[in-house]
């Protein structure tokens, strides 16, 4: 089976390289390019594509990797937003994604934002490479004993719950289907509760139609002054223009973003000899309690041979014909 492995990094062919010994029934190829409609037709010969969150696998991609007679799309990502699942069932492409790489890599990563705007380490860091020593715009407050607001408790946020409970937090969450297995200690409520109430709130929910923008301006209305915000879940989760407006309104002690809804073109991509005329990513990050990582959440080594074991798991189920819980298909 040869793979087509599309925006390849180093740390992508590494993590990938050291496990392909345990598949030979595999064959990749790696290009820096990603995957989108122009580049689809590199795939001529292969039987499957890999691509990732930045990729775009919608209906012209999909059209032009099933003329090429590509039958997988091998997602090494938990996302699936950018792919257009009816069309790959009309073509009869299966769509495997990696569901779980490493939960605690992004809870983990959550909570480190959390802490970098709370505590201002990112402010401090600057200051004293300036020679600065003074407390000045470095004032917190304390984890313990304040609520946290989870948004969805699937493997993510369950992480998240217990990291909050570990810090002697108390937990609130929102989510449609309840996690049993956090009920001991987690208190389940509605959104507008959870809001009105959380001096952390942290999104670990999918992005659907029901989801997208579900931080608007008459949701940051709800919260608390002084709430930190975290997103390493999906970017379209908030209303980018409403999170600016939230901010200039002194909403927010802090904003962590490790995904935001201008990310596709940055992603990963080094930038630093650009100006970025136009750019909500530059007013964001004009504003001194912001903080955004390059959706860097799941970048651990664990998570990466987590990533390069499923996908070819995922890649020998789809040669055999045989059946996944990681495939994706449209409702």
């Amino acid at each position: 089976m040869k793979i087509l492995f599309y925006d390849a990094k180093t740390y992508d062919t590494d993590s990938f390289n050291a496990v392909l010994d345990s598949y030979p029934e595999v064959e990749v190829e790696y290009i820096k390019s990603d995957l989108d409609p122009r580049t689809a037709s590199l795939a001529e010969g292969f039987d499957a594509v890999c691509g990732f969150v930045s990729s775009d696998v919608g209906h012209d991609t999909l059209e032009s990797l099933h003329k090429h007679n590509v039958k997988l799309v091998l997602m090494r990502c938990a996302g699936y937003n950018n792919v257009d699942l009816e069309t790959a069932g009309k073509l009869g492409i299966r769509v495997m994604i990696v569901p779980g790489y490493s939960p605690e890599a992004v809870a983990e990563h959550a909570m480190a934002l959390a802490l970098c705007c709370n505590r201002r380490l990112h402010k401090a860091y600057n200051k004293v490479r300036e020679n600065d020593f003074s407390l000045s715009g470095l004032m917190g407050f304390n984890f313990h004993e304040k609520t946290a607001g989870i948004i969805g408790t699937g493997k993510i946020g369950a992480v998240m719950c217990r990291i909050c409970q570990g810090f002697g937090m108390k937990v609130l969450a929102y989510d449609l289907y309840p996690n049993e297995s956090l009920k001991d200690f987690v208190t389940y409520v509605s959104l507008e509760e959870l809001l009105a109430h959380s001096d952390l709130i942290s999104l670990h929910c999918p992005l659907t139609d029901d989801t997208r923008h579900m931080i608007n301006i008459d949701t940051i209305r709800q919260m608390k002054d002084g709430v930190i915000l975290v997103n390493t879940s999906r970017g379209a989760l908030v209303k980018t223009d409403d999170l600016i407006e939230g901010i200039r309104m002194l909403k927010f002690a802090g904003v962590g973003l490790d995904v935001y809804e201008e990310e596709t073109d940055n992603v990963f991509e080094d930038r630093s000899e650009e100006i970025l005329e136009h750019s909500t990513t530059a007013r964001l990050l004009s504003f001194p309690n912001v903080m955004i990582t390059s959706h860097q959440g799941f970048f651990t080594q664990e998570a990466l041979s987590a990533i390069a074991s499923t996908t070819l798991d995922n890649a020998l189920d789809g040669m055999t014909g045989k059946e996944s819980r990681n495939e994706v298909k449209a409702k």
